[in-house]
């Protein structure tokens, strides 16, 4: 690969209000490049709802990537309805829930006052040094090839993800499952709140 020259977008503020300009950036990006597998957090749906606009599925690969059910804890299966689910799959929108790569057990161990574990603390640490949004596209990027929804590793990716509720951070990604995680590597940072 030459030298690139990308646009890049730093958001004043953080939140979903930079939704629909982190898909612009997203999909620009990914016309440039010739990428074809986008990767989008959505937790309640809004997001995916949105990309609709943005990315053709005759074109890219577009896999949501949502919570785990019961995330939130035993009273709530899903965050994100599961009609809304099946609407998306139905529109040609991969739609995946499972334990993300930094959550999972650690998590839980976390959430009960137990000592922090070493996955959960380094995700911690991505969010503060980066951004939420930057740990959740990394994050992303290592669920989605964890679950062969990626049909070829050795080409780069865009995820996006964001702080909280919708999308405010983009990111080109070499990507990586977690067995091999420490051969992911984050290549640019494409959109991302100050």
């Amino acid at each position: 690969m030459t030298d690139l020259k990308l646009d890049v977008i730093y958001f004043e503020k953080k939140g979903p209000e930079n939704t629909e300009k982190t898909l612009e950036i997203a999909k620009k990006t990914a016309e440039l490049l010739g990428i074809n597998d986008i990767v989008l957090a959505s937790t309640t749906g809004t997001v995916a709802e949105k990309a609709k606009a943005f990315f053709d599925p005759s074109l890219f690969n577009v896999v949501i990537i949502t919570h785990a059910f019961y995330f939130t804890g035993p009273s709530l299966r899903q965050e994100f309805p599961e009609e809304k689910m099946l609407e998306l799959k139905n529109h040609g929108f991969k739609v995946h829930a499972s334990t993300h790569a930094m959550s999972g057990i650690e998590r839980g161990i976390r959430l009960n006052k137990e000592a922090w574990q070493f996955v959960d603390l380094y995700a911690k640490i991505l969010g503060v040094q980066f951004s939420q949004g930057v740990k959740v596209c990394i994050e992303i990027a290592a669920t989605t090839c964890d679950a062969g929804l990626i049909p070829d590793l050795n080409r780069d990716i865009i995820c996006v993800g964001g702080t909280g509720r919708g999308a405010d951070t983009a990111c080109l990604i070499k990507p990586a499952p977690t067995s091999v995680f420490k051969e992911l590597r984050v290549k640019a940072i494409l959109a991302k709140p100050l």
